[in-house]
C-alpha cells in the first residue's frame, strides 16, 4: 500500500504548486493586495532563505540540508511499524515531506521559494501552502510523540 501515500504527496505538493503559480501569476505584478482587512493579505515574497529568513542566500546549504532532512523521513517512514496504532504517524510524516518537497521544487527551478500569504494582525513571516504542510505535520508529529505513543510494556520491564 506504498502508492496510498506517495499519491497523497503527489496531490499535496500539487496543490503547493498551484498556489505558488496563481501566486506568481496574479500577486507578482502587483506586489499584494488584501484579502481580509487587518486579517490576511496575498504579498508576493521570493524567499531565498529559509524559516524567518535564516540562511538567506545559501541556496546550496539548503537544497543540501532538506535532501538530508527527506532522505532521513523517508527512510523512517519505512521502518515505522505496519500497525493502526501508526497511520497518524505517516500522516504526519507524509505532510513534513510535501511540504519539504513543495519548497525544494521552488529552490531547484526558481532559486527561491514563493511565499505569499502575510497575517495582517500579527507580526509573523510571509508563508505558503508547503510551510503550513510542515507545520501542521511538525505539530501532529510532536502530539503523537508527546502523548499518544507509548513505550511497549515488554521494554519497559527489560531496563
Amino acid at each position: 500500500m506504498w502508492f496510498i501515500p506517495a499519491i497523497a504527496m503527489v496531490i499535496l505538493i500539487g496543490l503547493d504548486q498551484a498556489a505558488k503559480y496563481f501566486a506568481l501569476i496574479n500577486l507578482k505584478p502587483i506586489g499584494s493586495t488584501v484579502l481580509a482587512e487587518g486579517i490576511l493579505n496575498l504579498t508576493f515574497v521570493e524567499n531565498r532563505g529559509v524559516a524567518f529568513g535564516m540562511f538567506s542566500g545559501q541556496r546550496w546549504f539548503i537544497l543540501l540540508l532538506t535532501g538530508v532532512i527527506t532522505i532521513v523521513l523517508v527512510y523512517y517512514y519505512g521502518k515505522l511499524p505496519k500497525t493502526r496504532e501508526y497511520k497518524f504517524v505517516r500522516m504526519a510524516m507524509v505532510l513534513i515531506l510535501a511540504g519539504a518537497i513543495g519548497n525544494m521544487i521552488d529552490r531547484v527551478f526558481r532559486g527561491y521559494v514563493v511565499d505569499f500569504f502575510e497575517f495582517g494582525f500579527i507580526r509573523f513571516p510571509v508563508f505558503n501552502v508547503a510551510d503550513i504542510f510542515v507545520v501542521v505535520g511538525v505539530f501532529i508529529l510532536a502530539f503523537l510523540i508527546l502523548f499518544v505513543i507509548k513505550e511497549p510494556e515488554e521494554k519497559k520491564k527489560d531496563e
